[in-house]
């Protein structure tokens, strides 16, 4: 009895010392990453970003659960992406990620992800049946910051940084856009709070606006207002969408007359490398304005991306630029350009969305994400697959396979020129 009683004493020490050596390595692992801060992570090249949605229904009432953002989260871990983008705090998905994010770190120290969380912001009458008014802000907005700040206080290791709006002052945003005051108004709040000691100093704020919004386009964006915003931000995170401009702006898309005779293969990538240039000139042209006015701040790409399926404007009827050919260039052209350069892109978007355009199946919006809602790996990430990095991970209980069944020769079918500027479709 006394051998039985000293080897149960043994074995509680054991369990013992482990449970605080395991207690002590947790408690070190969350000081380490909430000593990892926006200044560390953006414009490093080891830190991949990604913008994230996890809705796989077409409606946002269908809330994915804990164990389905896991799932989504070891897929983006896979692929060394250790950013993401939220969009708002209105619905419980960011908080949920943000649970599950901390949930998976004690399940694995190795695990590393960091957050820039989204505040939504609305103009008074936004996405109702009333006319928007973009002159007065939308109550409920006070609500959506209060949200997000505490969340950036719960979660400290987690949250690196906040973001006030998205799209919010660009004025093709006709349901919800607001003033630039508005967004100057809560952006200075937020950086109040830092001064006062109830935000970490540590947190930078930003908004995530088109690239017209931070005065690289009409100049009448030029405001007073957005001035001060330029210097209130700790960053600016703007969009650039060759993509949608590919039918709004198609100048720099279409096939000059001197390359009708290359193959279909080479007008598509001289294509695609006119639509990295029509980034980089966007990106020059916030920047030049920013230096303009005597400020000097980091500029990071808060969305840019490439849709896989159109039936509208962006299809076989209309610009051709749909198709997952061309979405591997441009992620390929992305993130070269952003990692050589020391930019972050929050890549839009890890998942395709169907509650975005629930009432059109093929429609653009539908299908940015770089795997479809099943899982399956689109051609940007078929070198993943083949690699194995997928290997054991599942979504919806579906093993993360390759679209078209991995041939190339199906995936070509589907995809075509842009159009040549001697003969533009009449429906284009």
């Amino acid at each position: 009895m006394r051998t039985i009683g000293n080897i149960l004493v043994l074995a509680g020490l054991i369990i013992l010392v482990v449970s605080c050596g395991n207690a002590t390595s947790e408690k070190e692992d969350q000081k380490m990453q909430k000593s990892i801060n926006a200044k560390d992570i953006l414009g490093n090249p080891e830190y991949l970003a990604i913008s994230y949605g996890g809705y796989r229904m077409k409606s946002r009432d269908s809330q994915p659960t804990l164990k389905e953002l896991k799932e989504d989260l070891r897929i983006l871990q896979a692929m060394d992406i250790k950013v993401l983008r939220t969009y708002n705090v209105q619905l419980p998905h960011a908080s949920n990620v943000l649970k599950a994010i901390r949930e998976l770190r004690k399940e694995d120290p190795g695990f590393e992800m960091y957050v820039m969380l989204g505040a939504w912001i609305d103009c008074l009458n936004a996405w109702t049946d009333l006319e928007p008014d973009h002159n007065v802000e939308s109550p409920d907005n006070a609500a959506e910051i209060d949200r997000a700040v505490a969340l950036a206080n719960e979660y400290p290791d987690v949250v690196k940084v906040l973001a006030v709006g998205n799209e919010a002052m660009v004025r093709w945003a006709t349901s919800y856009y607001v003033q630039p005051e508005v967004i100057l108004k809560w952006v200075t709040y937020l950086q109040d709070l830092k001064q006062q000691g109830k935000l970490r100093k540590e947190l930078w704020i930003t908004c995530s606006d088109d690239f017209a919004s931070w005065g690289g386009g009409d100049v009448s964006y030029h405001t007073e207002d957005l001035e001060k915003i330029m210097h209130a931000v700790d960053y600016i995170s703007m969009h650039t969408y060759p993509y949608h401009n590919s039918h709004y702006n198609p100048d720099f898309w279409l096939v000059p007359e001197y390359q009708d005779s290359l193959t279909k293969l080479q007008k598509i990538d001289s294509a695609m490398t006119r639509a990295k240039k029509f980034v980089i000139n966007q990106y020059n042209a916030v920047s030049d304005h920013m230096k303009s006015l005597g400020i000097d701040k980091p500029i990071h790409i808060g969305e840019t991306g490439w849709a896989t399926t159109s039936n509208g404007h962006y299809g076989p009827d209309g610009s051709r630029a749909t198709d997952e050919y061309k979405q591997a260039l441009f992620y390929k052209h992305m993130r070269e350009w952003t990692n050589t350069n020391n930019i972050s892109c929050f890549y839009f978007e890890a998942f395709d969305e169907p509650w975005k355009d629930a009432h059109n199946k093929l429609g653009s919006e539908n299908h940015f994400g770089l795997f479809t809602v099943d899982g399956q790996a689109k051609y940007p990430l078929w070198d993943k697959v083949d690699r194995g990095l997928f290997k054991g991970l599942t979504r919806g209980g579906n093993p993360i396979t390759k679209t078209f069944d991995g041939s190339e020769d199906l995936l070509q079918q589907e995809v075509l020129p842009p159009p040549s500027r001697a003969l533009i479709p009449v429906n284009y």
